[in-house]
């Protein structure tokens, strides 16, 4: 992957100040795009922007984020849809180009919906040239991924027309850009050996969307380590492949992935003998008993406690605003209404595959991803070619074999709290959401480090990721960078680096399913380079 400079994400949060106006669009108003609306919001002071539109088909979600985010007397357009924006800005583009009057158009776009949507969705936008940040997964498919790349950076082109960022938000956390600054430029522990890495999804959140929500089927949205997990493979690559920053060492890529999990726990043979027949909760004789109770999970311990915020919001977004009736039974009867809805054998599939089931039984969810997987990523010796008389110990340096483990589990305390072990030649580090702790063999002691937190979604990584977007849209309109140099010096990984962590995923997912090794560079070059004009580096 690209480098990533220490100095690209400001760890206190205090970005320099800036005196260019930007403005943005936002299409879908659910938890991932208020979360980057609020972090645009927390740093407008410094960097000057405001969201000038948004894209929601759900009227009270349109009004509510309309409420909290869009600036009084200043939309470009409040749209039920993305379409009717496209529509829109074509439009004002010719009316302007007559010498007619209208609004300024955005400068970006945050797309924010479900996963199955951004390739229609980046596609469409392509040809306007809009700097664009995707949530992730970048898409569901690998040829849809493709797609992607093929419209914002056709055949021939270097680089794409405008800054593209995605999701990848652990990037831009503190405690993942320390991590990766005592490994790569400070080398604590010398060269990388291993890796361990887990992400803990929390017993009951993966049984929130990976049981019961949206992303509970293969054939309905796409396999859990691409929808949940991308974010790690990416973490992975992003740490063993990469040169430090100021390097320009090509990258180290893997030589083989392989993979084993399955659905372990979350299938009707779990289901306990007490619950006989039933299929929700809320007319199930084992309900008081059962830890993933969708009365006790939502009602006792969301809403009772006054939380109408997620994950109540995925179950219903109308009861956060119900909670200011003054009626309080009110949004706790909108809110058993939700969990009351069931299927049965004469409910269409199409129908079941449309729309979570939040009071569903989570043994008769009719679920199919992973809720336990590992993926192994090897590295083999990759020295440099000799340069005079460069000594072998030069050549390999950050380029020799290595190995990291991936571990996906759905049944912890913890909530997507990663976690992990790095192996050196020289040291040992371990690492959790909060602390980094080093060992140094020479010394026997260990050093702890406490990066800062600064709130927020993924330890400070949803607000990093936006400031990011923000400074090199900036950088591009003031003509202080090109697009090829924002996107390295502030996004940090190009659109191709993306695609690369993408199809890590979907290569892992074949070496899963098909249980075999899969040979990395022969697996981009037929799935990836020839479909894509790719370069493999």
């Amino acid at each position: 992957m690209a480098n990533l400079a220490s100095k690209a994400v400001i760890p206190n949060g205090h970005p320099e100040k800036s005196n260019t106006q930007l403005s943005f669009l936002i299409i879908g108003a659910g938890s991932r795009g208020n979360a980057y609306a609020n972090a645009l919001k927390q740093f407008s002071k410094a960097f000057p922007n405001r969201i000038a539109a948004i894209a929601e088909p759900v009227d009270s979600k349109r009004t509510a984020f309309e409420r909290r985010y869009v600036r009084p007397n200043e939309p470009v357009g409040l749209f039920e849809t993305w379409q009717q924006f496209v529509e829109f800005e074509e439009g004002r583009r010719k009316r302007r180009a007559r010498g007619g009057d209208g609004p300024e158009g955005v400068d970006g776009v945050f797309v924010c919906t479900l996963d199955e949507t951004h390739a229609e969705i980046i596609t469409a936008l392509a040809p306007l040239g809009l700097h664009i940040m995707s949530e992730k997964p970048l898409a569901t498919s690998l040829n849809d991924c493709l797609k992607i790349y093929r419209s914002l950076q056709p055949p021939g082109a270097s680089s794409p027309q405008a800054i593209f960022s995605i999701g990848h938000v652990l990037h831009y956390s503190p405690h993942n850009m320390l991590l990766r600054k005592l490994l790569l430029e400070d080398e604590v522990i010398g060269d990388i050996v291993s890796i361990e890495h887990a992400e803990p999804v929390g017993w009951w959140h993966f049984s929130h969307s990976y049981v019961r929500g949206n992303w509970r089927k293969e054939s309905t949205t796409a396999p859990s380590l691409l929808t949940k997990s991308c974010h790690d493979i990416d973490l992975l690559l992003w740490l063993l492949c990469s040169p430090p920053p100021g390097s320009h060492r090509p990258s180290h890529l893997p030589s083989y992935v392989t993979s084993t999990g399955s659905l372990l726990y979350f299938k009707k043979a779990r289901k306990p003998a007490l619950a006989g027949n039933a299929t929700n909760c809320l007319s199930c004789p084992a309900e008081r008993q059962c830890l993933y109770s969708a009365k006790q999970l939502y009602d006792e311990g969301q809403l009772a406690k006054a939380n109408a915020g997620w994950p109540i919001n995925i179950v219903d977004p109308e009861i956060e605003d119900m909670m200011k009736n003054p009626d309080k039974d009110v949004p706790r009867q909108r809110l058993m209404e939700r969990l009351a809805e069931d299927y049965d054998v004469s409910t269409s599939q199409t129908e079941i595959d449309r729309r979570p089931w939040f009071g569903r039984c989570v043994y008769e969810s009719g679920n199919d991803v992973c809720d336990d997987q590992v993926v192994t990523m090897e590295w083999e010796d990759d020295p440099l070619p000799q340069k005079g008389d460069e000594s072998m110990e030069t050549r390999i340096k950050g380029r020799g074999a290595k190995i990291a483990t991936f571990h996906m589990v759905a049944p912890t305390e913890k909530q997507c709290e990663r976690r992990g072990r790095v192996y050196g030649t020289k040291g040992e580090i371990e690492y959790d959401s909060k602390v980094i702790c080093v060992y140094d063999f020479a010394t026997k002691q260990t050093q702890t480090h406490r990066p800062h937190q600064p709130g927020g979604g993924h330890g400070g990584g949803d607000a990093g990721l936006a400031q990011q977007f923000v400074t090199a849209i900036e950088a591009v309109k003031i003509q202080k960078m090109t697009v090829a140099e924002a996107q390295k010096a502030h996004i940090g990984c190009t659109l191709e680096e993306v695609i690369r962590s993408h199809a890590m995923v979907f290569a892992a997912e074949e070496a899963r399913k098909e249980r075999k090794v899969v040979a990395w560079a022969e697996w981009w070059d037929s799935n990836v380079e020839r479909a894509a004009g790719a370069k493999g580096q």
